[in-house]
């Protein structure tokens, strides 16, 4: 049986109109407890919207892509979720992609065929570079999410990277640490995120009259918890000097923070360690993780600012936007 708005409407206790204005986010026209009445409806009868109808009606789908480098990853889940419960509020959702963090896999998802149905994109890039960033040609607005440099006729909301690798490092030299290992780091990389937390790392020593260790950048072959652990483990067994580490992320970090252990050494009384990205995993281990908080709540708004306003077809120039990092102490580091 297919479920209507109708049915909806008598579901939920309100109007046929006020269903519609719900589905199609007419900003303003329903309160917010009575909007999220009427989703828990649409979601608990498996009503679908007819997206092609819609846009006939009225040029807009409703749906907004986002293209991520994986699903799997803490880091993306926690955007997607935070960005599904923002477009929520407008009665928008999301639609995510994978690009298998490549080039082709970015632009296989941005092909006419694919985004068609979106009203904008919000694009994770990795694998694209500057040069082919700037030959897009998309049918809908896209607002760029990434670590590069990019275009300045594209909006971009970007995270503070070399920022927020200064605070987490200049926290730990703070706390008494001078061998400070930064674990997933690059040196003399091209530009990204890896090669930029690098440089706030190294700045960090610079500013507080330190120099870093000649062997205090310690690459990963992939930013991931296994990989993290075994190499910590291995450079604690051959460098036992080590007192603090900046972890390039959280998930290294938890990595570490099992390296660490593994050597037989305590957090934080022997090793310090922050990470990067406050997800919510590193509340509820033991230490808590120490960490930099990137916003990511004030990202997801202006990046849904930034679209509704592409949407919209108001004339201002792009922006680029970097977000505010903060420090969230918890265990990992001494009080």
């Amino acid at each position: 049986m297919t479920i209507t708005m109708r049915d909806v409407a008598r579901a939920s206790g309100v109007s046929l109109m006020t269903v519609s204005n719900v589905i199609n986010g007419r900003p303003g026209a329903v309160g917010t407890e009575t909007r999220l009445r009427v989703l828990e409806a649409v979601d608990r009868l498996g009503y679908e919207v007819n997206l092609t109808a819609r846009r006939l009606r009225n040029g807009r789908t409703g749906a907004i892509g986002l293209i991520v480098p994986r699903f799997d990853h803490p880091y993306f889940g926690e955007l997607e979720a935070r960005l599904a419960r923002e477009l929520a509020k407008s009665g928008r959702h999301l639609s995510v992609e994978q690009s298998g963090a490549s080039a082709e896999g970015e632009l296989a998802a941005l092909s006419h065929a694919r985004i068609a149905t979106y009203d904008a994109v919000l694009l994770s890039v990795v694998g694209l570079h500057y040069d082919d960033v700037d030959k897009l040609r998309t049918s809908v607005p896209i607002v760029l999410l990434g670590e590069q440099s990019m275009p300045s006729r594209f909006d971009h909301v970007q995270l503070d990277n070399e920022g927020g690798a200064h605070l987490a490092t200049a926290h730990l030299i703070d706390k008494g640490a001078r061998n400070v290992l930064i674990v997933g780091g690059e040196e003399d990389g091209p530009e990204s995120m890896t090669a930029t937390r690098t440089r706030g790392w190294e700045r960090a020593h610079a500013d507080a009259g330190l120099t870093p260790r000649r062997d205090g950048v310690l690459p990963l072959p992939e930013l991931e918890i296994a990989c993290a652990r075994e190499e910590v483990r291995k450079r604690l067994a051959e460098t036992p000097e080590i007192d603090g580490i900046f972890a390039i992320t959280d998930q290294v970090a938890i990595g570490v923070l099992a390296g660490i252990h593994d050597a037989r050494l305590r957090v934080p009384e022997d090793v310090q360690v922050v990470g990067f990205d406050n997800l919510a995993l590193g509340e509820h281990i033991t230490p808590g993780l120490t960490t930099i908080d990137p916003s990511h709540d004030w990202m997801v708004k202006k990046a849904v600012e930034l679209i509704d306003q592409r949407i919209a077809g108001e004339d201002v120039p792009p922006q680029h936007l970097v977000s505010p990092g903060a420090l969230v102490v918890r265990g990992s580091t001494k009080a």
